[in-house]
């Protein structure tokens, strides 16, 4: 009788070491092995331990009006992978269920129940380690049915049918249960080496992308850095496809079906890139409906798709293509594309901080030649000169206007002020220009009041008009007219400089991309507007020949920064 209800034992307990399994693949096990469990998460485990110990009740075996059964795998599993808390919750609930059933031992396995669960849970919390090898879970299984066989002796009662249910079942479920439970920490510790053996190969081919990519993205987003870097991430996976694209185009395509996907084939993005980029998180497509390709033949199946950002803006996404029908992008094809994803957004952000920070070198170099290079100081200096006997108090005035552009200059370079202020600086620009070019210039302005308390990044607004002045109006005998608007929507500043010189010959915003020698003053500006805000903002041109150019600053609803201390 006890070889077969060993057998029957040994039989039962394969549902526990399956089960084990199967949540040694959950993600949510990684936080039970690093104690960062939500009380949620705690709820959650004490749910699937507390069910592995009731399956192991239903799947006993009656003897004596009496269970033969696997429920203490379930909890004593429970307590050497969670401690006392764990183990405790989960003999409660299994011991409760147990105790429901009826039966003469009842009540000694509703005691035995929270006993073992909190013992396995003691052992867990004080072994030095940080997971109970399967020979000492052995031992504590052993050690567990033992106290369980003890208390059914001193609880249940009468006595000699529970020395008689002992003496049948003591040593099957000894064996079998301590065995079940050995397996079962040998499925949980096997399955947290391959996951951390997983995410080391990921970690390295994550740091051979970086050391590869890095001298890359140091040119930002382009269609040149994107193809080189889909070309190492390629070579360092085991992906059919990759891509990486920007909002609108993709930039760079690498592997099967290049033919229709490649930059300049494909001329619009894939229906999952689109929904990562819209929605600002990584997509899965599992089929190639998902995908959205409108080549019936495309032989991709299956992609995972991730945005890349900078500052929580999204620019751009990286893509990874399977082949393979059977191959789906699984937790760690999530975890490597978030990883790369993460380190180009790094790499890519640092590249614009350094941008910015040359251009905000160069827009400072610019102001402080556009007020002391020697042209502008030789005419201004004139013009207040040949006004000290006709208009000493006009002479005066441009006087102090003039050292207020020197000290705006070396107190508010590279910085986000009021939009009052910025207009404070062009005011004496205007005035010490008007004065110098007497009725050849004529300047309007119509600005909404509402708008001088937002914030502008300093010297955006005077560049544009020295060069309405410089090169529309100062290249016409008869000189011409600005005219300056600034409204608002409900969340952006716009503000128009409008003059009818002699315009621009060709298209215009060449000077924003590509600027000629001379005249980077509204390229200048341009790329530090959308490097601090994002493609929507920045410069837009419209420019007619021999009749006037328009200039168009868009920049959102932004608060100036805190004035400090003056100079």
């Amino acid at each position: 009788m006890t070889d077969i209800l060993l057998f029957e034992m040994i039989k039962r307990i394969s549902t526990a070491i399956v089960l084990g399994l199967v949540i040694s693949r959950l993600k949510l096990f990684d936080r039970l092995m690093t104690n960062r469990l939500s009380w949620f998460d705690r709820l959650i485990f004490t749910l699937i331990f507390s069910s592995i110990a009731i399956l192991g009740t239903y799947g006993g075996i009656p003897i004596h009006d009496a269970l033969a059964n696997s429920r203490m795998i379930g909890i004593m599993a429970a307590g050497l992978v969670g401690g006392p808390f764990l183990g405790g919750a989960v003999g409660l609930v299994s011991g409760l269920h147990r105790y429901s059933l009826g039966g003469f031992t009842a009540l000694a396995c509703a005691i035995s129940s929270i006993t073992e669960g909190l013992l396995a849970g003691l052992f867990q919390k004080f072994y030095k380690r940080n997971l109970i090898p399967w020979p000492v879970a052995l031992g504590i299984g052993f050690f567990g049915e033992i106290i369980q066989m003890l208390i059914i002796l001193l609880v249940a009662d009468p006595y000699p049918m529970a020395a008689a249910l002992v003496g049948e079942i003591a040593v099957p479920m000894t064996i079998a249960n301590s065995l079940g439970l050995a397996l079962f920490m040998k499925i949980i510790k096997d399955g947290l080496h391959q996951r951390e053996t997983q995410k080391a190969n990921q970690s390295q081919n994550i740091l051979a992308i970086a050391r590869e990519t890095v001298r890359y993205f140091r040119k930002g987003l382009t269609p040149e850095s994107a193809n080189a870097v889909v070309q190492i991430i390629k070579k360092h996976s085991s992906y059919d496809a990759v891509s990486i694209t920007d909002t609108t185009h993709v930039l760079a395509y690498t592997g099967a079906e290049a033919n229709h996907h490649a930059p300049g084939v494909a001329d619009h993005l894939t229906n999952v890139t689109i929904h990562s980029l819209t929605s600002g998180t990584i997509h899965i497509a599992y089929s190639h409906d998902e995908i959205g390709c409108t080549d019936p033949h495309c032989t991709l199946s299956s992609a995972i798709v991730v945005p890349l950002t900078i500052n929580n803006r999204i620019i751009g996404s990286l893509k990874m293509y399977y082949t393979d029908t059977t191959h789906y992008p699984d937790s760690s094809d999530v975890a490597f594309a978030q990883g790369l994803a993460d380190l180009f957004s790094t790499q890519l952000e640092l590249t614009e901080i350094d941008q910015q920070r040359q251009l905000t070198e160069a827009a400072k170099m610019q102001a402080l030649h556009t007020q002391i290079n020697p042209h502008f100081l030789f005419n201004t200096l004139n013009t207040i000169s040949s006004l000290i006997r006709t208009n000493p108090e006009l002479a005066r005035r441009l006087l102090i206007k003039f050292s207020q552009m020197f000290r705006f200059t070396l107190q508010y370079t590279g910085r986000v002020i009021a939009i009052a202020k910025e207009w404070d600086q062009v005011s004496g620009f205007l005035e010490i220009s008007l004065a110098r070019h007497g009725d050849k210039l004529f300047v309007t302005h119509n600005i909404d009041p509402a708008i001088f308390s937002y914030g502008i990044p300093s010297l955006t607004l005077q560049p544009i008009i020295e060069n309405s002045i410089k090169h529309g109006l100062q290249p016409r005998e008869v000189g011409g007219s600005i005219a300056i608007e600034g409204t608002m929507t409900d969340t952006d500043i716009i503000i128009t400089v409008t003059d009818d010189g002699v315009g621009f010959q060709g298209d215009p915003n060449y000077y924003l991309e590509q600027p000629p020698e001379g005249h980077i003053g509204l390229s200048n500006v341009h790329h530090r507007l959308q490097g601090l805000y994002g493609a929507p903002y920045g410069l837009t041109i419209s420019s007619i020949p021999e009749e006037g150019t328009t200039v168009t600053i868009r920049l959102p609803k932004i608060q100036p920064e805190p004035e400090k201390e003056a100079l």
